[in-house]
């Protein structure tokens, strides 16, 4: 049975630099719903763990028990995995980005560089196991916020840089997947709860189809080139839709750049030679227009433009090689005409980070010329303190929502709520080193941010997110898709 959402929901006050939210706050004024307490406990880590409410059980929504361990991402780097019991096992595991924002929580490594290259996160498994675990114990998992709040507390750090944002989250999402078993509830509803989301919305997937960048070895400045079936009547036609062109595109690519042009990157798009970003726009359109989905599917960009800014302050679209003779720098003002020579010339609805994280001038500048979606991913870093500089400063006008950036479920909540009360959109996304995790498309549905990306239709950990969202529109049946409404749904 379907629970009202609260109709009202009130704003945490910085929450990302707060010790513990106010009691006050709706995030915490949840309803008990017992269950049943199982003799064996299961794991839980997807959309349809729900089960019937039943005898009231003791303690089945306080904690019992919180392990981590170190386990291997998409990319074979060490991450954090954690184990959280109330009267069942709820799992989960903390991704982590190759191309990171200066002004993200702080990921806790090892730093011993004779170990995983000094990447190891034992010290952050250390925090959970021996930190914050002991003062987990008997903490109900229904108040997402009081949970936040209490690891905020311990950790006492503005960048949670004492305990490290991968230990913090890890245990923050199975907090969230812990409450929604509490309840008996798939977790995307209680995502809806705590949010106080008042309608369920499928996402439009964008697709990040051709890789560059940071996220992969040829020549291309720009890091991601994306398709968005906005078009489509339901997420289940839009993976089809991307599937398509995904495979249509690489037909393309293999008959103009030969068969090691297919090889994939980080999030599974297609990296091949291409040396101008204008080139990989045209191979979108091309798979596009030869998959017979003209009009239907838009094109997104992240340009990830922090990785490429000079001493100077300009931008160096040759930078991934060095020295060069400098014929790809370009003056701010002269990348955001290039921007707008290709919003002229092709279907772009988005683009992301088009500069640098501190360059707040030009951002506002484009912002104010265009009228497309402008995400701030490296400029906002899902920190509410900044997204209110950026609300202020009209810079942009949507939120690149990574819950690693900050590092707990309450924050992110609350950034997706400061930007849409802002007239923002939000996008929900992965990092380039992923787990088989789902934990963002529930997110995505629960928040009705609109609009997902997380990476190509390729590579399980990226399936894992699409597959969930198949899911979970086939469980609500009657459920809208965001479609050409995704930056406001």
């Amino acid at each position: 049975m379907a629970l009202a959402p609260p109709t009202t929901t009130t704003s945490l006050s910085n929450p990302f630099l707060s010790s513990k939210p106010s009691l006050s706050s709706p995030f915490l004024n949840l309803p008990t719903v017992s269950r049943r307490s199982p003799t064996n406990f299961t794991v839980r880590n997807s959309v349809s763990v729900a089960q019937s409410p039943s005898v009231s059980a003791a303690k089945s929504s306080t904690v019992k028990s919180v392990k981590a361990r170190q386990i291997i991402d998409s990319r074979g780097n060490p991450t954090v995995e954690v184990d959280l019991v109330t009267d069942d096992l709820y799992l989960s595991a903390v991704p982590s980005g190759a191309s990171t924002g200066i002004y993200e929580a702080l990921e806790l490594r090892d730093g011993d560089k004779s170990v995983y290259g000094g990447k190891g996160v034992l010290n952050a498994v250390k925090n959970i196991n021996e930190v914050l675990g002991p003062k987990l114990i008997g903490v109900d998992v229904r108040n997402q916020a009081e949970f936040d709040g209490i690891m905020l507390e311990i950790d006492g750090t503005p960048n949670k840089s004492k305990l490290g944002a991968n230990a913090i989250l890890g245990v923050s999402l199975s907090v969230c997947r812990a409450g929604a078993g509490a309840k008996s509830i798939p977790l995307y509803k209680h995502i809806q709860e705590i949010s106080g989301t008042k309608e369920l919305v499928m996402p439009v997937p964008a697709f990040n189809v051709i890789n560059g960048g940071s996220h992969a070895g040829n020549n291309l400045a720009m890091q991601e080139f994306m398709i968005l079936p906005v078009g489509a009547a339901s997420f289940a036609e839009a993976l089809r839709m991307g599937s398509e062109v995904y495979h249509t595109l690489k037909g393309i690519i293999k008959a103009k750049y030969g068969q090691d042009a297919c090889n994939v990157g980080d999030e599974g798009g297609f990296a091949p030679n291409v040396q101008d970003n204008r080139e990989g726009l045209v191979l979108l359109i091309d798979a596009i227009e030869k998959a017979g989905y003209t009009g239907k599917i838009k094109i997104g960009m992240d340009v990830a433009a922090s990785e490429f800014l000079t001493k100077d302050g300009k931008y160096d679209l040759n930078f991934k090689k060095q020295p060069n003779d400098g014929a790809h720098v370009l003056s701010a003002p002269s990348l955001g005409d290039l921007y707008r020579e290709f919003v002229r010339d092709f279907p772009i609805v988005s683009i992301e980070d088009p500069f640098d994280q501190d360059d707040w001038t030009s951002w506002t500048s484009l912002q104010s010329s265009v009228d497309i979606q402008l995400v701030g991913d490296d400029l906002l870093v899902t920190n509410p303190k900044r997204i209110a500089e950026g609300i202020q400063k009209k810079a942009c006008n949507a939120l690149l929502l990574k819950v690693n950036q900050i590092g707990t479920v309450t924050e992110s909540i609350q950034a997706a709520l400061d930007s849409k009360a802002a007239g923002w959109g939000v996008m929900v996304s992965h990092r380039s080193g992923e787990t088989e995790d789902n934990f963002i498309a529930d997110l995505s549905v629960g928040l009705a941010s609109g609009q997902i990306k997380t990476g190509a239709p390729c590579r399980s950990e990226r399936l894992a997110k699409y597959n969930q969202l198949l899911r979970i529109e086939e469980e609500l049946g009657n459920v809208r898709y965001a479609g050409e409404a995704f930056r406001s749904p």
